[in-house]
């Protein structure tokens, strides 16, 4: 049985390596709820003026956001960065990719007298925003490990509810597809009753955009215990879910709006990620998951329209 234990937020318990200029904003978009709000000033300060919050000291920028510096240090850490100093040095990365050419601002609100070719438009570059952030803040450290596991797993049990749900079947339905074992049980108390069948060499991966679902928590508490490799995909890498996964794979999502919520944009990067780690499992596996899937293509081809090649 493995030691339950706290999720990391410091610089001695980090998981990963320390984000990329280009994840910053990211980082910033998916904490930001989570932060206190003396924090949140710190933060929002940092995304919208990188280049003139780089050119201050730890003192100088928390006068500029009406805080302490030891609000500004905890900020960073929270972010991802051991201290200020490499705080600093992202901001002024980011600052030079912006100077070197960005995106042109645009908002994603949408209101209800919208033109639907706005509204096309909206919704196609926040999709994109959302997937930008998501590969710029996912930790390819964590991502490789959790790969690795999948794998060479026994048999893995992925949990999800509502529309992370949609997500887990189909990241069930991939791995199927390549000739692993993998479950994706929709009801709470079946996933729990899976959980317990468990063992090391067993993997549980749960789904859950604000980390805090409990039926998505309870299997995965129950998987971890019994010594099963486990990995919590979630927008929250602070949320009660991480407290039971050996790798936190984060998510970005767009702002919720009254016409768009959580949901939707949140499951465009589950999405993503799980194409990720269906990719790197079949990259691990190819020699059987080149001719499994080849077989899964031919046995559907006449459902298609294709026929299919004689023996």
């Amino acid at each position: 049985m493995k030691e339950t234990f706290a999720p990391a937020t410091g610089p001695a318990g980090q998981r990963g390596s320390v984000p990329a200029p280009a994840a910053l904003v990211a980082k910033v978009r998916t904490l930001a709820p989570t932060m206190t709000r003396s924090m949140q000033r710190v933060a929002e300060a940092v995304a919208g003026d990188p280049a003139g919050c780089a050119a201050l000291t730890v003192t100088g920028l928390a006068e500029r956001t009406g805080t302490s510096e030891a609000t500004v240090v905890r900020t960073a850490r929270l972010l991802g960065y051991p201290g200020y100093r490499d705080l600093r040095l992202a901001l002024a990365g980011l600052a030079a990719q912006q100077q070197s050419g960005g995106s042109p601002a645009i908002t994603t609100d949408i209101a209800v007298d919208d033109p639907i070719a706005d509204v096309v438009a909206k919704l196609a570059y926040d999709e994109q925003q959302t997937l930008a952030d998501t590969a710029a803040g996912l930790d390819t450290v964590q991502l490789g490990a959790a790969v690795t596991a999948l794998a060479a797993a026994r048999r893995t049990d992925v949990y999800g509810i509502g529309a992370s749900g949609l997500v887990a079947q189909d990241l069930t339905q991939k791995l199927l597809r390549i000739g692993l074992i993998a479950h994706a049980p929709g009801d709470p108390h079946l996933a729990v009753t899976n959980a317990v069948q468990l063992r090391a060499g067993d993997v549980a991966v749960a789904i859950t955009h604000s980390g805090s679902t409990g039926d998505v928590i309870e299997p995965l508490r129950v998987a971890f215990e019994h010594g099963a490799t486990t990995v919590a995909i979630t927008g929250r890498p602070d949320s009660p879910v991480t407290q039971y996964a050996d790798h936190v794979l984060t998510t970005a999502t767009s702002r919720e709006t009254e016409l768009r919520p959580a949901a939707m944009s949140s499951r465009t990067s589950q999405l993503l990620v799980v194409d990720c780690l269906f990719v790197g499992v079949a990259q691990r596996t190819y020699d059987t998951a080149g001719p499994a899937l080849a077989a899964s293509y031919e046995a559907l081809a006449h459902r298609h329209g294709a026929p299919r090649a004689r023996p």
